[in-house]
């Protein structure tokens, strides 16, 4: 088994890391891949939450770090998706609790035991950010429609593509098509001309999101517009060939139903 290391990163807080990597490590699941997503914010955890395995912590990546557990003891699995596993961030650490060679480490542990590892970023671009991306060979940058996210993105991206010389891709989060028409927030083409760089996925903004964090159950599990639009996105990330003949047409809603059941009939 050949494991893809992912690292989900903007630069900027807020735009929705947690919520792509916990969406689409969802949707990677559900479409048949033993996926693992590794929560690297130290001190600010979330990702246990937005999956609902906050009670189910034993261990965590400093755990692991320090020698107090190995890899797969520190794994929590999915409550749902037997292929799906969180490997938490301690609560009560700082950042420098973990270096870039103990998730370089984690990763080699791993390899050939998962398809997919999904590393969510912390915001900056410092020490954590650091950690995060360097076991990687493949990066998401995630921005919303605004001015700030999007110049943040950007530095991300030079910095991931001088660094690193890999894959970078975009996703673009809680885009409104109605706004940007009205020039009330920057238009997918304003994104795409800014940042110069491979698109991913739009994902629209969907009320059913702010849902994630009190149930801890990712929109992927949902027939919601966004829950298509990360599905698939992680179809498209197994299968780079994967398109949609308008992204534009799926993020206004058109012909929505007819991917919802496309999509999620032919979930294995």
């Amino acid at each position: 088994m050949q494991t893809r290391v992912i690292t989900v990163t903007s630069g900027k807080g807020g735009v929705g890391k947690s919520t792509s990597t916990a969406s689409l490590g969802v949707a990677l699941a559900l479409l048949g891949k033993r996926v693992v997503v590794i929560d690297t914010d130290v001190g600010l955890r979330n990702l246990d939450i937005l999956l609902g395995l906050q009670n189910r912590i034993i261990y965590d990546i400093v755990d692991f770090a320090e020698g107090r557990c190995r890899v797969r003891q520190a794994l929590i699995r999915d409550k749902e998706l037997d292929e799906l596993y969180l490997l938490p961030a301690a609560q009560t650490r700082d950042k420098t609790a973990i270096s870039a060679a103990d998730l370089i480490r984690v990763c080699n542990e791993l390899r050939g035991q998962c398809d997919y590892i999904l590393i969510d970023c912390p915001a900056g671009i410092e020490h954590g950010f650091r950690n995060a991306i360097a076991p990687a060979e493949e990066f998401i940058v995630v921005t919303t429609p605004g001015l700030t996210a999007v110049q943040d993105a950007d530095r991300v991206i030079g910095i991931l593509e001088t660094e690193k010389n890999a894959r970078v891709r975009l996703l673009v989060n809680r885009y409104r098509s109605n706004l940007a028409e009205h020039d009330s927030m920057l238009s997918l083409d304003d994104i795409r001309r800014i940042l110069a760089v491979e698109l991913l996925a739009v994902i629209p903004e969907d009320e059913n999101v702010l849902l994630q964090e009190k149930t801890g159950r990712p929109v992927t599990f949902i027939k919601s517009p966004a829950g298509v639009a990360f599905t698939q996105a992680a179809r498209r990330i197994i299968d780079p060939s994967e398109s949609l003949p308008s992204l534009e047409q799926q993020i206004s809603g058109n012909r929505l139903s007819r991917w919802v059941g496309r999509l999620f009939g032919e979930r294995r």
